[in-house]
């Protein structure tokens, strides 16, 4: 199994976790302690290392001064799926609602301001450069999901904030992230035509 699915299985195991002790008051403290951590780098708040770093594969580790791709792309998923999961009665995490579609799902058909706006949002976060900057925008685009009640998948996000931290897949995962948002997009107006 390579790093990115290793990735991916273990944020989907900790989201599960996480949403099986939502109904506890332990559970929605861990929430709390998760959304604390929002802009923060990965050990930053000691209280969160265990929620983190327990169990995490050996492979996704950091050795040195500095997080591990895998550590950034775990803790700002969790992150922000606390942050999404925040208010909300159902789970926020849906597999196959990846940020392309999430994205597209906020603009309301046919209005051009409001897709310029997403798009200018969309494309901030894009071309960010380092992970607290993509953090920093990911963090204001979950803000409007969690407003209009818009799920996403986290673990797909996970995946692609891996991805996303090496140089030679950077424009992979904006392709992905692109395609993800015109692909609807695509498949919208194809529907309106045939109605």
């Amino acid at each position: 199994m390579n790093q990115t699915e290793l990735v991916r299985k273990y944020v989907k195991h900790k989201i599960e976790l996480l949403q099986r002790g939502l109904e506890k008051s332990s559970g929605k403290a861990e929430f709390a302690l998760l959304r604390r951590g929002i802009g923060k780098q990965p050990g930053e708040l000691p209280s969160l290392w265990g929620m983190l770093l327990e169990q995490m594969p050996e492979e996704l580790q950091g050795q040195g001064k500095q997080p591990s791709r895998g550590e950034w792309a775990v803790y700002i998923a969790l992150t922000l799926y606390a942050l999404h999961q925040q208010g909300q009665a159902v789970s926020m995490n849906h597999p196959g609602m990846t940020l392309g579609r999430a994205l597209h799902a906020m603009v309301p058909a046919g209005n051009q301001d409001a897709e310029e706006r997403i798009l200018r949002r969309f494309n901030q976060m894009a071309t960010s450069s380092d992970m607290e900057e993509l953090s920093q925008h990911l963090r204001g685009i979950v803000e409007l999901l969690r407003s209009k009640g818009i799920p996403l998948d986290y673990v797909d996000l996970a995946g692609d904030l891996y991805n996303y931290q090496l140089l030679d897949y950077q424009n992979t995962v904006r392709l992905k992230w692109g395609r993800e948002y015109y692909y609807v997009k695509k498949q919208d107006n194809k529907e309106e035509n045939h109605d």
